[in-house]
Parts: structure tokens; sequence; C-alpha cells
């Protein structure tokens, strides 16, 4: 899992380097709270560690549970740092209609489903998933400037559809658990990230 997301994250760090040469990069790994981003990350983790994920490697659930949701807010890390951290960095001086559109479709072109046995049908709901999540965890981005608090947004989709470490270690209850504690706080969370941006910046949006 490391491994697939350090593709993304390489070419992220070096492309963030030629960028900053033209302009400067707004979003960093905690953005403009460091707190507040290293408490999103934290929630999850708890919450996780506590229900406990089943697995075949025998390990105890609460332990495996730990060590799954770190492995797996580290790969969403990673991918952030390419569509947010770069990308929609890249991107910020267009309408954003068409930046959410560049970085939906190639968020699912870099998955290449359509390189599997996936159905058209499929297809078309992973691209629209990429499609409303470029939209969303963007709009954390514009807020936050923090690719760590992408990431939450981002690891809370791979918990629910598509985590091979996770999914099948929990049940449907303990995943609408997982998604409703964080998504209540993490949104409370955010409401004074707001409010404190606006103090800072009366012209902020």
């Amino acid at each position: 899992m490391i491994l697939e997301g350090s593709g993304v994250f390489i070419g992220a760090l070096l492309t963030i380097l030629f960028l900053k040469k033209n302009r400067k990069v707004e979003t960093t790994l905690l953005g403009t709270s460091k707190l507040k981003s290293l408490v999103m990350a934290v929630i999850p983790i708890i919450i996780l560690t506590s229900i406990g994920v089943k697995n075949v490697f025998e390990l105890d659930s609460h332990l495996y549970g730990f060590i799954a949701v770190i492995g797996t807010l580290l790969y969403c890390i990673m991918e952030e740092y390419g569509w947010r951290g770069y990308l929609q960095e890249e991107l910020k001086t267009l309408q954003p209609w068409k930046k959410y559109l560049i970085i939906g479709f190639t968020w699912y072109l870099w998955h290449l489903t359509f390189l599997t046995k996936a159905t058209v049908g499929d297809n078309l709901f992973f691209l629209a998933m990429m499609l409303l999540g470029s939209w969303g965890i963007g709009q954390v981005a514009e807020l936050t400037k923090s690719v760590l608090a992408s990431a939450c947004f981002h690891l809370i989709i791979q918990i629910m559809m598509f985590n091979a470490l996770i999914k099948n270690g929990i049940n449907g209850t303990d995943k609408l658990i997982v998604l409703s504690v964080s998504i209540v706080l993490w949104i409370l969370i955010m409401k004074k990230w707001k409010n404190e941006n606006t103090i800072a910046n009366p012209v902020y949006n």
C-alpha cells in the first residue's frame, strides 16, 4: 500500500519544487493549523484502534486496527500530496468546475480501473466518486491548506469502500461509527478553523 502511493508522492514532491519557482505554494502537510490537522488525524486512529479490525495475521484486533489505520493514513497522505498538494495548487487559477473536473478525471485514470474486469457501470460510478471526492476534499484543502486534513477525508473513503487492509475486518455498523463520529468532529474542527481564518483575514472566503 505504501509503495502504491509512493508514485504520486514522489511525482508531487518533484513537481512542487518546480511550481515553487513560479509562485508561492500555500498547501503544506499541516496547513494553517498544526494542532487542528493533528487532532483530525488522531480521531479515526483512536476509533479504529478501539473498535479493532479482524485480520488473517492472528494479531490482536486492536493492535491490527492501529497498524492498518496508520498504514492507510500514510497512503492517503502520499496521494493527497499529489492531488491537493500539487495538482490543485497548479490549477488554482482555473474556474472551480474546470479544476475539479481535471483533478477528478486524472485521479480516476491513475487508478486504471478501466483496465480491470470492472463493468462500464462500475467505471462510471468510480469516475463519479472521484469527481465528487475531488470537489469535496478540494473544499477541505481550500479551507485548511492542509494535506493531512485532506488525507483524513480520503481515509474515510478508503475505509468505507476500497481499502484492502480494513474493508473486510469491520462490519457495516463499525464503518458507520467511524464515518459518523469522524465527520461530525471534523466539521466542528473545520468550523472553528474557518472562524479563525475569517478573523485573521476579513476578506477570507
